[in-house]
């Protein structure tokens, strides 16, 4: 019965990290729920409670921050709100049971990539015929969702900066999955990985696609066959960029310095390091930006409401203050040595196990360099999304080395 709620939850879980976040949350709730029961009957493993110690200094020093804020109870409340989402690492972390199950999730996390990138094209593609339609669909209907703004691809999602995230962290991390070593290579899933790629190149969202060449990069470092495959991969990618006219407008703005977008992101940045200075221990408070922002405001961009600053570190030290951004750097410096040495140990003939790491290590990579230019930390989708796949190296560190490695599957 356990192993039948097990995977139903996972599915639920997965399925609305895709589609729809109250079902995503639904799913969590009942996933946290399912660990406290495990734990109160000593059924739980979770390998000693990996990284919380930093987890634990990141929540202490939020709800500090919060508490001690100009607005305490707001603060405090929108600190709490992101506390919530760390239950799914330890969450899915239970819910995964092996390695097996840990390979399976990220194939299911990868079909619903491949899936959502299918949406995207025909979204972009089908704009002057959907566009229209948006005032006659049902408000808060998935259909609402998909024809609404419609000349960036998001897909289910509300903006097209979810769903980029969504798709870098899923096809950075299943990527060393379609590498050697892992037999025989099914043409279907690099179809579906291609699909989620071209998903990600038309959401036009360029520190997403930052992130995604960075983690690529990340994971040459990390992969001992392969590495050719990697680069066609992403070399893939840029050819469809490139023959996209649209997005490739888009990728040459990334070096043009007289872009508005990249003028406003410095011109809040210079505003974040102002607010910084005024509070520098523990910040304004979590979620509290958006009052103060306009008082520091440069005038060409007073009139502008902002809730965050398009770059996650500095949302951190703007909200949390130097403590917390130091906690926070300490929790992901944490993972990125503990997955590591998980990875160290790893034998070669481990090619399972070594891709469900490399591809953790790598889509984490890509995900906080992504944040450098988008506050995708306080994205709830994405962020989940990169809980769960925090949690496989730890899965695996679970099951290694109680057993010899399992073949390919």
């Amino acid at each position: 019965m356990d192993e039948r709620v097990r995977q139903v939850l996972l599915g639920a879980f997965a399925l609305g990290l895709a589609a729809s976040i109250s079902l995503a949350e639904l799913a969590l709730a009942l996933l946290a729920a399912r660990l406290a029961w495990r734990l109160a009957t000593r059924r739980a493993d979770l390998d000693g409670w990996p990284l919380a110690m930093p987890v634990l200094a990141w929540a202490a020093t939020s709800l500090l921050a919060g508490l001690l804020s100009a607005w305490p109870v707001d603060a405090t409340a929108s600190a709490v709100r992101g506390l919530v989402l760390v239950a799914a690492f330890y969450a899915v972390l239970d819910a995964l049971p092996d390695v097996a199950a840990a390979d399976r999730w990220l194939r299911w996390l990868a079909a619903l990539a491949a899936a959502l990138g299918v949406i995207a094209i025909l979204q972009t593609a089908l704009c002057p015929v959907l566009d229209p339609l948006a005032p006659w669909a049902a408000a808060g209907s998935p259909l609402r969702r998909v024809v609404t703004k419609c000349h960036r691809a998001h897909a289910f999602y509300s903006i097209y900066m979810t769903l980029a995230g969504v798709l870098s962290l899923v096809l950075l991390a299943f990527l060393p999955s379609l590498l050697p070593g892992r037999g025989r290579l099914r043409a279907s899933w690099v179809a579906a990985w291609l699909a989620g790629g071209a998903g990600l190149a038309l959401t036009y969202v360029r520190g997403a696609w930052l992130g995604f060449l960075a983690g690529a990069g990340v994971l040459l470092t990390l992969v001992r066959q392969g590495r050719a495959l990697v680069i066609v991969g992403v070399a893939a990618l840029v050819i469809l960029v490139v023959a996209v006219p649209g997005v490739r407008r888009r990728a040459q703005s990334i070096v043009d310095p007289a872009d508005p977008t990249a003028r406003e992101r410095l011109a809040m940045w210079r505003s974040g390091a102002a607010i910084a200075r005024d509070h520098p221990l523990l910040g304004v408070g979590p979620g509290q930006v958006k009052r103060v922002y306009p008082d520091y405001a440069e005038p060409a961009y007073r009139a502008r409401p902002r809730g965050h600053l398009h770059n996650t570190p500095l949302q951190m030290l703007v909200e949390r203050g130097a403590l917390g951004l130091i906690a926070w750097l300490a929790l992901f410096g944490a993972f990125f040595v503990r997955a590591g040495r998980v990875l160290s140990r790893l034998p070669a003939r481990a090619a399972r196990e070594r891709a469900l790491v490399a591809g953790s290590l790598a889509a984490v990579a890509g995900f906080l360099v992504g944040g450098l230019t988008e506050y995708n930390f306080g994205d709830s989708e994405v962020v989940l999304v990169a809980w769960t796949i925090m949690a496989l190296p730890f899965v695996v560190s679970r099951a290694w080395p109680r057993g010899p490695a399992p073949g390919p599957p």
